[in-house]
Protein backbone atom coordinates (compact mmCIF):
# COMPACT_ATOMS: atom_id res chain seq x y z
CA UNK A 1 0.00 0.00 0.00
CA UNK A 2 1.10 3.52 -0.68
CA UNK A 3 -0.08 6.37 2.04
CA UNK A 4 0.07 9.88 0.81
CA UNK A 5 0.59 10.85 4.55
CA UNK A 6 2.38 8.53 7.35
CA UNK A 7 2.20 10.12 10.74
CA UNK A 8 4.43 9.01 13.66
CA UNK A 9 2.47 9.05 16.89
CA UNK A 10 5.63 8.63 18.90
CA UNK A 11 5.06 11.53 21.83
CA UNK A 12 2.63 13.31 20.05
CA UNK A 13 -0.95 14.18 21.17
CA UNK A 14 -3.72 11.48 20.05
CA UNK A 15 -5.97 14.54 19.42
CA UNK A 16 -4.11 16.97 17.42
CA UNK A 17 -2.38 14.15 15.31
CA UNK A 18 -6.20 13.20 14.89
CA UNK A 19 -7.61 16.29 13.44
CA UNK A 20 -4.70 16.23 11.45
CA UNK A 21 -5.56 13.17 9.69
CA UNK A 22 -9.14 13.69 9.69
CA UNK A 23 -8.50 16.89 7.49
CA UNK A 24 -5.91 15.17 5.43
CA UNK A 25 -8.27 11.85 4.96
CA UNK A 26 -11.28 14.66 3.95
CA UNK A 27 -9.12 16.19 1.30
CA UNK A 28 -8.80 12.54 -0.31
CA UNK A 29 -5.58 11.45 1.09
CA UNK A 30 -4.53 7.82 2.38
CA UNK A 31 -3.31 8.24 5.96
CA UNK A 32 -0.98 5.92 7.93
CA UNK A 33 -0.81 6.15 11.76
CA UNK A 34 2.48 4.33 13.18
CA UNK A 35 3.17 3.68 16.68
CA UNK A 36 -0.15 4.13 17.67
CA UNK A 37 0.40 2.88 21.22
CA UNK A 38 2.77 5.74 21.63
CA UNK A 39 0.41 8.42 21.67
CA UNK A 40 -0.01 10.93 24.28
CA UNK A 41 -3.50 12.17 25.39
CA UNK A 42 -2.95 14.97 27.91
CA UNK A 43 -4.59 15.43 31.32
CA UNK A 44 -5.38 13.61 34.53
CA UNK A 45 -4.58 9.96 33.97
CA UNK A 46 -7.25 8.99 36.57
CA UNK A 47 -9.63 11.39 34.93
CA UNK A 48 -9.13 9.89 31.65
CA UNK A 49 -9.19 6.13 32.52
CA UNK A 50 -12.79 6.76 34.62
CA UNK A 51 -13.76 8.21 31.01
CA UNK A 52 -12.76 5.50 28.62
CA UNK A 53 -14.32 2.92 31.69
CA UNK A 54 -17.33 4.71 32.04
CA UNK A 55 -17.81 4.91 27.93
CA UNK A 56 -16.93 1.01 28.33
CA UNK A 57 -19.90 -0.11 31.00
CA UNK A 58 -22.67 1.85 28.66
CA UNK A 59 -25.09 -1.20 28.21
CA UNK A 60 -28.87 -0.95 26.80
CA UNK A 61 -31.50 -2.50 29.63
CA UNK A 62 -33.27 -4.00 26.86
CA UNK A 63 -30.81 -5.92 24.72
CA UNK A 64 -27.00 -5.77 26.11
CA UNK A 65 -25.94 -7.69 23.49
CA UNK A 66 -26.73 -4.86 21.04
CA UNK A 67 -24.42 -2.11 23.32
CA UNK A 68 -22.56 -0.18 21.68
CA UNK A 69 -18.51 -1.68 21.36
CA UNK A 70 -15.77 0.46 22.78
CA UNK A 71 -12.07 -0.61 21.89
CA UNK A 72 -9.69 -1.62 24.15
CA UNK A 73 -6.58 -2.36 21.93
CA UNK A 74 -4.31 0.90 20.84
CA UNK A 75 -4.84 1.07 17.34
CA UNK A 76 -8.53 0.91 17.89
CA UNK A 77 -8.83 3.92 20.21
CA UNK A 78 -6.92 6.09 17.64
CA UNK A 79 -9.22 5.12 14.86
CA UNK A 80 -12.12 5.66 16.81
CA UNK A 81 -10.77 8.97 18.26
CA UNK A 82 -10.29 9.42 14.47
CA UNK A 83 -13.58 8.33 13.17
CA UNK A 84 -15.32 10.90 15.79
CA UNK A 85 -13.71 14.03 13.68
CA UNK A 86 -15.49 12.31 10.48
CA UNK A 87 -18.80 13.35 9.26
CA UNK A 88 -19.81 9.75 9.25
CA UNK A 89 -23.63 10.63 8.34
CA UNK A 90 -22.46 11.67 5.04
CA UNK A 91 -20.82 9.65 2.68
CA UNK A 92 -17.74 11.57 2.20
CA UNK A 93 -16.55 10.83 5.67
CA UNK A 94 -17.30 7.39 5.48
CA UNK A 95 -15.35 7.20 2.46
CA UNK A 96 -12.36 8.97 4.11
CA UNK A 97 -12.76 6.62 7.03
CA UNK A 98 -11.74 3.61 4.90
CA UNK A 99 -8.27 5.34 3.33
CA UNK A 100 -7.41 5.12 7.13
CA UNK A 101 -5.13 2.55 8.62
CA UNK A 102 -3.44 2.57 11.96
CA UNK A 103 -0.65 0.52 13.07
CA UNK A 104 1.02 -0.95 16.51
CA UNK A 105 4.50 -0.22 15.96
CA UNK A 106 6.16 0.57 12.86
CA UNK A 107 4.91 -2.53 9.95
CA UNK A 108 7.82 -3.84 7.60
CA UNK A 109 6.51 -2.38 4.85
CA UNK A 110 6.23 1.21 6.18
CA UNK A 111 10.10 1.37 8.33
CA UNK A 112 11.75 2.77 5.09
CA UNK A 113 9.34 5.73 4.57
CA UNK A 114 9.54 9.16 5.11
CA UNK A 115 7.02 9.92 8.32
CA UNK A 116 4.57 12.94 9.43
CA UNK A 117 6.36 15.45 6.86
CA UNK A 118 3.61 17.82 7.41
CA UNK A 119 4.21 18.09 11.67
CA UNK A 120 8.15 17.90 11.68
CA UNK A 121 9.24 20.44 13.96
CA UNK A 122 5.82 21.63 15.02
CA UNK A 123 5.99 22.07 18.62
CA UNK A 124 2.28 21.75 18.92
CA UNK A 125 1.62 17.90 18.34
CA UNK A 126 4.47 16.98 20.81
CA UNK A 127 4.89 16.63 24.82
CA UNK A 128 6.66 19.88 24.73
CA UNK A 129 3.18 22.05 23.84
CA UNK A 130 1.15 20.48 27.24
CA UNK A 131 1.02 23.40 30.17
CA UNK A 132 2.01 23.67 32.54
CA UNK A 133 5.32 22.87 31.94
CA UNK A 134 6.60 22.16 35.44
CA UNK A 135 3.82 19.00 35.55
CA UNK A 136 3.00 17.86 32.67
CA UNK A 137 0.18 15.35 32.97
CA UNK A 138 -0.68 12.59 30.34
CA UNK A 139 -0.75 9.18 30.06
CA UNK A 140 0.09 6.53 26.59
CA UNK A 141 -2.69 4.90 24.90
CA UNK A 142 -0.49 1.55 25.66
CA UNK A 143 -1.05 2.37 29.25
CA UNK A 144 -4.31 3.13 29.20
CA UNK A 145 -5.35 -0.23 27.13
CA UNK A 146 -3.57 -2.30 29.72
CA UNK A 147 -5.77 -0.60 32.14
CA UNK A 148 -8.94 -1.27 30.09
CA UNK A 149 -7.97 -4.70 30.28
CA UNK A 150 -6.22 -5.43 26.91
CA UNK A 151 -4.17 -8.47 27.27
CA UNK A 152 -2.19 -8.18 23.58
CA UNK A 153 1.52 -8.34 23.61
CA UNK A 154 3.59 -5.40 23.03
CA UNK A 155 6.83 -5.67 21.14
CA UNK A 156 9.00 -2.61 21.31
Amino acid sequence: MNFDLVIDAENKILGRIASLAAKELLKGKRVAIVNAEKAIISGNPATILKKYQTRRSIQSKINPKKSPVQPRTPDRIVWRTVRGMLPMKKAKGREALRRLRVFIGVPEELANVEKDSIIKGDVKYTIESLKPKKSKRYITVLTLSKLLGWGGEYVS
